[in-house]
């Protein structure tokens, strides 16, 4: 069982068009669950079984200048709330009380 990883690749985007590619080729990688942009010029990729050289390779094909930075595990945040109630909800019963109306009108 592999664990999840977290890739870090600094590449040389000037606008909104190569940012684009360079996620769309990140993401058609294998193993690779999620890909965002961090700052101006880095890509951070997620996922299990992520071969970030191979990554690397293809992202330089297109941009010339791609840097792997880091690869390493991700960081998963485990909050406990001590001390907090929880709540729970009941659900209500509610009854319908027949189909009389309280008021009478006379039609006369």
């Amino acid at each position: 069982m592999t664990t999840k990883q977290k890739v870090v690749i600094k590449i040389s985007m000037n606008d909104q068009k190569s940012k684009s590619k360079a996620l769309k080729i990140a993401v058609c990688a294998s193993g690779v669950e999620a890909a965002a942009l961090q700052g101006q010029d880095q890509i951070v990729v997620t996922g299990e079984g992520v071969d970030a050289v191979h990554l690397t390779s293809k992202l330089r094909k297109k941009f010339v200048c791609a840097e792997l930075l880091s690869v390493g595990p991700v960081e998963q945040k485990k909050e406990e709330k001590k001390g907090e109630p929880t709540l729970q909800v009941q659900p209500l019963a509610w009854s319908y009380c027949g189909g009389i109306p309280y008021y009478y009108y006379n039609m006369n």
